[in-house]
């Protein structure tokens, strides 16, 4: 079973985002705050990562950084959950190391599309 990481500090889309994957058969670890999602990955190991981009105590760019600097995680897909738009965010999380970019809201079967297209 594939491991999918979600990090969105909103509980609602984390619940949301866990719900969807887990009914499509992966396995789901949640996270509300960058750092933790951060400790988390230094130790364990994850197929597929789910982020938000803004967020109040470090955004999504920041992450992907810091996630691509942890050796474990250089080559994980990264998709961007966003309610963001604007063609230069897009291009600024591609460049950080973003894999892909979903816009909400979303329907579940549209995540779980783009889920499945980055993992094969």
């Amino acid at each position: 079973m594939k491991k999918i990481l979600s990090l969105d500090d909103s509980m609602t889309m984390v619940q949301t985002v866990k719900l969807a994957l887990t009914k499509a058969g992966y396995e789901v670890v949640t996270f509300t705050e960058g750092q933790k999602a951060l400790n988390y990955l230094q130790g364990n190991k994850v197929d597929l990562v789910v982020t938000d981009l803004h967020m109040p105590a470090m955004d999504g760019i920041t992450f992907i950084k810091k996630l691509r600097s942890l050796p474990n995680c250089r080559f994980t897909p990264i998709i961007i959950l966003t309610t963001e738009t604007q063609v230069k965010k897009k291009e600024e999380a591609r460049q950080a190391g973003a894999t892909a970019w979903v816009t909400k809201p979303f329907a579940p079967a549209q995540l779980v599309s783009v889920v499945q297209k980055v993992l094969r």
